[in-house]
């Protein structure tokens, strides 16, 4: 078998007009560039542009963090909950994955609940004391009376 390597070949693609056009083309019709310094004015004036904009990019920040301060912190607090209620499912996902603990983690929640259904709510004078230790709770909590959330 005869392996043959192609060579690459070089293909002009300017045509020969536009050549022409170059050569043929007047000293006098070309178009004139601006001077040296005229440029380095122009780079100079948009430099110092840009360095007042950076300059002014902390007050920007400010002056905006001041006008959505609660807009920011309200975003700040979900983006930190869901991300902290993703991480609490994630390990409980890893807890529940391994054998025989999701059985022993239901069967206590059953038993705690049945313990806290005869404890608290079988008998009237059992419910009344958790009716005032919940109240002790939300004023505790809350900072106020009950009487006065309700006026």
């Amino acid at each position: 078998m005869d392996t043959e390597l192609q060579q690459d070949q070089y293909i002009d693609t300017a045509s020969p007009n536009q050549i022409e056009a170059l050569k043929g083309s007047e000293s006098g019709n070309l178009a004139m560039l601006p001077p040296a310094s005229e440029n380095e004015e122009q780079w100079q004036k948009i430099g110092r542009q840009i360095s007042i904009f950076l300059a002014k990019i902390p007050e920007y920040i400010g002056r905006f963090y001041q006008e959505y301060k609660l807009l920011i912190i309200s975003f700040a607090l979900l983006v930190i909950t869901v991300t902290a209620l993703r991480i609490f499912l994630a390990v409980l996902n890893a807890i529940n994955d391994i054998p025989l603990v999701s059985p022993f983690l239901q069967l206590i929640g059953l038993g705690y609940t049945i313990w806290f259904t005869s404890r608290y709510l079988l008998k009237d004078s059992t419910r009344q004391e958790l009716a005032g230790e919940i109240s002790l709770l939300k004023k505790q909590t809350l900072g106020r009376e009950e009487s006065q959330t309700l006026s």
